[in-house]
């Protein structure tokens, strides 16, 4: 099991992205958290198993059809008790 915090940047808020971001979780099965940070960015953390978490940034990689994706920060992190994915804020 592994966890990856992205960070999400372009035209991602006011796009439903969060809500692309919950879809996108529960349909590779990963675990864990999406918000929209002040600066206009998108932050998630995705965990599960590895290919899971690799599919998981591939559809953020996407994005939503009305959001544009410009640049996606990705770092390790330690896995935590998550048992679902939700949106945070």
């Amino acid at each position: 099991m592994i966890a990856r915090r992205l960070t999400v940047t372009g035209r991602v808020q006011g796009v439903g992205f969060r809500y692309f971001a919950v879809r996108a979780a529960r349909d590779v099965g990963v675990v864990g958290w999406v918000r929209n940070l002040p600066d206009g960015s998108v932050e998630t953390v995705a965990q599960g198993e590895p290919a899971a978490v690799d599919r998981y940034v591939e559809k953020l990689r996407e994005g939503p059809p009305a959001g544009r994706v410009t640049q996606l920060r990705m770092e390790e992190v330690s896995t935590g008790g998550f048992d679902s994915f939700e949106i945070t804020g």
